[in-house]
């Protein structure tokens, strides 16, 4: 049983991903070629913004949007304690401190509530991080930003394609960033990201930072990085975009059925703060695309364990806190208390999720957790 089954995708759109990988080798651009172009264009239509910029990954995509707005170290940049340690790496490169605010734990999402107390004097921006497929409250976000005068990027590494009050992931703020890693619901068959604004002026400072800081060729107005999306993978993910919005369609399905019979199943949460199982919430403005299918269980360890022996693979977004991890925690932040984000590490874990999964594969899941729980 695969956890993501990249295989079928290939199988579906296996011509066209042959033939513009072809294109590239015949013309030999395999840098920032003029699919990536293509590519940036399709992109920035589908989420509704005048701006987008191919770049190296989703990492880069933070670090990018960061540099572009000017952080700097001594500069605090406040952010969600439950993510991929690129949230905070980013920071921590550029010299800047990240501030947590815990998350809400129904969404695992940045409460919104809390963000405002955090803001100091030294705030320079706010990243909210949109978690296994669904954005943040991005209205409270945004208008408390506003207030104090700051950007926000979303990190929307596990989000494109996912919706918000009708409005696309990518496109809800200052700056929105996305990876194209291969297991996203849009990847590549490498590393990937991009960066998206409406801003004319953090447009054109995103595209010289990806080029080392050039304006011009050789000449450099700015220090950059070498973040340039390479040709063939941009020509991947302009064949996958041709289905695109039918795979997140299929992921919310299988997404829906999930929840519908472990909730039929019993110990599912359904309102019960004492159940056994908690399955993904989505806030009623908002549509997922399903990164992940993400549970959270009383006994973790013990449910893998037994769905492993069952033949069903299962993976942890994420064990460990932010704050938690050695390298942050070094840097003064062990003792700070985090008990939503906490309690997630201890208890989360996803099934696997793709468009391609059957319903006959999809019911023994269902029916291994169901028994364990």
């Amino acid at each position: 049983m695969d956890f993501i089954d990249l295989k079928t995708q290939y199988q579906r759109i296996q011509k066209s991903v042959d033939e513009r990988i072809s294109n590239v080798l015949q013309h030999g651009q395999y840098i920032m070629g003029p699919e990536v172009q293509e590519l940036e264009k399709k992109l920035a239509d589908h989420v509704g913004v005048k701006h987008c910029l191919g770049v190296s990954s989703g990492t880069d995509a933070l670090l990018v949007a960061m540099m572009a707005i000017d952080i700097k170290p001594g500069d605090e940049v406040i952010t969600s304690p439950f993510s991929f340690f690129a949230t905070v790496e980013t920071m921590v490169l550029l010299g800047a401190r990240p501030v947590f605010v815990d998350i809400d734990p129904a969404t695992y999402n940045l409460d919104a509530k809390l963000l405002a107390a955090a803001i100091t004097d030294k705030t320079k921006a706010i990243v909210p991080v949109s978690m296994y497929g669904q954005c943040s409250d991005m209205d409270i976000i945004n208008q408390t930003a506003a207030q104090h005068n700051l950007p926000v990027i979303e990190d929307g590494a596990q989000s494109f394609g996912a919706t918000y009050k009708g409005r696309q992931s990518c496109g809800l703020s200052t700056i929105g960033g996305t990876s194209f890693f291969p297991s996203k619901p849009l990847g590549c068959y490498g590393d990937g990201g991009a960066v998206f604004t409406d801003d004319d002026e953090l447009a054109r400072a995103m595209d010289e930072i990806r080029l080392h800081g050039q304006r011009g060729r050789y000449n450099h107005e700015r220090i950059g990085i070498n973040g340039r999306m390479d040709t063939i993978q941009a020509t991947i993910l302009t064949a996958k975009m041709e289905i695109f919005v039918d795979e997140v369609e299929l992921r919310q399905q299988i997404a829906q059925r999930y929840t519908d019979e472990l909730i039929k199943l019993g110990a599912c949460y359904a309102g019960r703060d004492d159940a056994n199982l908690k399955v993904p919430h989505i806030n009623a403005e908002n549509t997922s695309v399903y990164a992940q299918y993400t549970v959270q269980v009383t006994d973790r360890e013990k449910t893998m364990k037994r769905l492993k022996e069952k033949g069903i693979p299962t993976a942890v977004h994420y064990p460990k806190s932010l704050h938690k991890q050695p390298a942050i925690a070094s840097m003064g932040y062990s003792e700070i208390n985090m008990p939503h984000s906490e309690s997630a590490a201890s208890s989360v874990f996803s099934l696997p999720m793709h468009p391609y999964l059957d319903a006959n594969t999809q019911d023994t899941i269902i029916q291994a957790l169901a028994v364990e729980i």
